[in-house]
């Protein structure tokens, strides 16, 4: 696909495909009504196995990705895991050991081979962690070492935020090392998102959530990717359930239509706007 000048290409990603059921129902809906154009899967959950089912009739309609994970009660179950805290801290002060790391990124790509029957179009982390130090090398020489000779490398999320639209919480994110990884990545030929939107606390009504997802359509240039959070409804122990199924409410309606057409934005897979260098 060519997108036209005067148009925006912009990347929707619904992460957490997996977590749950409604989750991975309410991504497959909404891709299959062009409302996303891109979703990433916690391959740890043990539903992988079974939704995957849910995105094959979509294989050629949307990006399908690795959430990487370290910090989700799967990541424990697997004997790997890390409290989000505790794993900045790790990554802070001296990272996490590339060769350790790499034996964990290549047991999730192969969970992502196994069910998905190619490999992944982008690979993204769970609470970004694609970005801490240790992990990052690790992801590039294993995605270097896997898929180098593709002529479609997966591309990956670099977590910054678009110009003159930071706040603390999207400032944080970048800092656990986006510059690090975008320069890695393109050294390496891998081609990468240009900036990340759709970071919030994941309160407020649903009016909130639309007056949001409006200043990051408006915002953005080409390359960039907001990421959302939906499902069809808010699961008992989902410590973010309501905002889920408030997103998936909102990311079906016209209104979000009319907002994608008022800010000139066609949601877009990576391949239409991304290059690596």
């Amino acid at each position: 696909m060519t997108v036209p000048p005067t148009i925006k290409g912009v990347i929707l990603c619904a992460d957490d495909f997996a977590i749950h059921a409604s989750a991975s129902e309410g991504i497959a809906d909404l891709a299959t009504q062009g409302r996303l154009s891109a979703t990433s899967a916690m391959v740890l959950s043990p539903r992988w196995a079974q939704d995957v089912a849910l995105l094959r009739p979509l294989r050629d309609q949307v990006d399908v990705g690795l959430h990487l994970d370290w910090t989700s009660d799967f990541a424990m179950a697997a004997g790997h895991g890390l409290s989000l805290k505790a794993a900045m801290l790790k990554a802070l002060i001296g990272g996490f050991d590339p060769v350790s790391a790499r034996t964990v990124i290549e047991r999730q790509l192969d969970a992502f081979e196994a069910h998905w029957q190619a490999p992944p179009d982008f690979v993204d982390g769970h609470q970004h962690v694609q970005q801490f130090a240790g992990i990052r090398q690790a992801l590039v020489q294993a995605l270097s070492s896997r898929y180098g000779s593709l002529s479609a490398k997966p591309y990956l999320r670099v977590s910054r935020p678009a110009p003159g639209m930071a706040d603390l919480k999207s400032r944080i994110i970048a800092a656990m090392g986006a510059n690090a990884i975008e320069k890695i990545a393109g050294q390496a030929h891998l081609a990468c998102s240009k900036s990340l939107l759709g970071i919030y606390d994941f309160s407020g009504p649903p009016a909130r959530y639309a007056q949001l997802m409006k200043g990051w359509l408006q915002g953005p240039p080409t390359g960039s990717l907001i990421m959302c959070h939906p499902a069809r409804q808010a699961e008992a122990g989902d410590a973010i359930g309501q905002a889920r199924a408030q997103e998936y409410a909102y990311l079906r309606s016209p209104q979000f239509a009319d907002a994608l057409a008022e800010a000139g934005v066609l949601l877009v897979r990576g391949a239409a706007c991304l290059r690596a260098s």
